[in-house]
């Protein structure tokens, strides 16, 4: 008899299972009353090991520990203007030189003085949102691979959410950020934990056994193995979406929760081996050491959030090894 209280093949969760629209992934940006910015850009390098002491309450406390961490190339990033959020009402103000802009495909307005450029209907030029409130503030910067050795050249606008007590406090710490480099170790510290946003490995078209792990039926059942032993009831009397069928599998977006750093180093002889890393070569700038696994190949753009989710006590970790791959 067939067991009906099995969990479901697959989970909802996911849906839809389809190829995401760009590696330059969306982030959620968790409101926060301390200054200062709440994420970054890099890169996957690889994976490597490390040892370090555990600080935290398990029952390896105080002993060395050997784990799985993950390497991200983290070169400067670019602030070439900020958002201005007023509920549907959206304003950018770009200060940069002519030079930046036409290499990120922005047209700058001409403005009398010297105050900033305001682009769209929404801020005046001096960055205030006319006859309404300013709800929320994000830097624009962009990416630049081009420092790296993957071989891309084209730069990769983002947005950055800033924290602050209020909106004020937002703006003031934009604007002083307008037309400068930012480095990883300016936004997070060791020990803090991060959440990962990327695009995953794309698979291509798989089947629903892959897809979904729904069970491969027996050799004398239906002339079939790897395939739905039913595609549902009779009524309604359509494929319900919720069926496990064939279709695309990887290249999704996703947010991996709480991965802590251990390290925010640009002593890159530490990681580099001997070859360069499989798939990627040599770090050539600074670098953020994550704690575990995370989404995606080598060379694809990693997006790190200060974490909204977690309860851990942020120490400084103590690396004692960096394996050398």
């Amino acid at each position: 008899m067939t067991d009906l209280n099995r969990p479901r093949r697959g989970s909802m969760a996911f849906r839809p299972r389809k190829r995401a629209a760009s590696q330059n992934g969306s982030v959620f940006w968790q409101s926060s009353g301390v200054k200062r910015i709440l994420g970054f850009s890099g890169y996957k390098v690889g994976m490597t090991h490390i040892s370090y002491i555990d600080h935290t309450e398990s029952p390896t406390k105080g002993q060395e520990v050997v784990s799985g961490a993950t390497v991200i190339e983290v070169p400067p990033v670019y602030v070439y203007g900020y958002r201005l959020y007023n509920g549907n009402s959206v304003g950018d103000v770009l200060v940069a030189d002519d030079k930046v802009l036409k290499q990120i495909g922005v047209r700058k307005p001409k403005v009398q003085g010297n105050q900033p450029s305001a682009v769209s209907n929404g801020p005046t030029a001096d960055g205030r949102m006319p006859n309404a409130e300013i709800k929320d503030i994000r830097l624009l910067v962009f990416a630049q691979p081009a420092k790296t050795t993957i071989g891309k050249k084209h730069i990769e606008r983002m947005e950055l959410g800033i924290g602050g007590k209020d909106s004020n406090e937002k703006l003031e710490y934009a604007k002083s950020l307008l037309g400068k480099e930012l480095k990883a170790s300016d936004v997070f510290k060791q020990g803090e934990f991060v959440d990962v946003v990327a695009i995953t490995k794309g698979k291509g078209w798989q089947g629903a056994v892959k897809r979904f792990g729904v069970a491969v039926q027996r050799r004398k059942s239906t002339g079939k193995r790897r395939h739905v032993g039913t595609l549902g009831q009779w009524h309604p009397a359509y494929v319900l979406y919720t069926v496990p069928q064939a279709g695309q599998m990887g290249y999704h977006q996703r947010t991996e929760l709480n991965k802590q750093i251990m390290r925010i180093g640009s002593d890159i002889d530490k990681v580099n081996p001997s070859g360069g890393f499989p798939n990627y070569g040599f770090v050539k700038n600074d670098y953020v050491l994550l704690k575990g696994s995370i989404p995606g190949p080598a060379k694809r753009l990693i997006k790190l959030r200060l974490a909204v989710r977690t309860s851990a006590v942020q120490k400084e970790p103590s690396v004692m090894y960096i394996a050398r791959p």
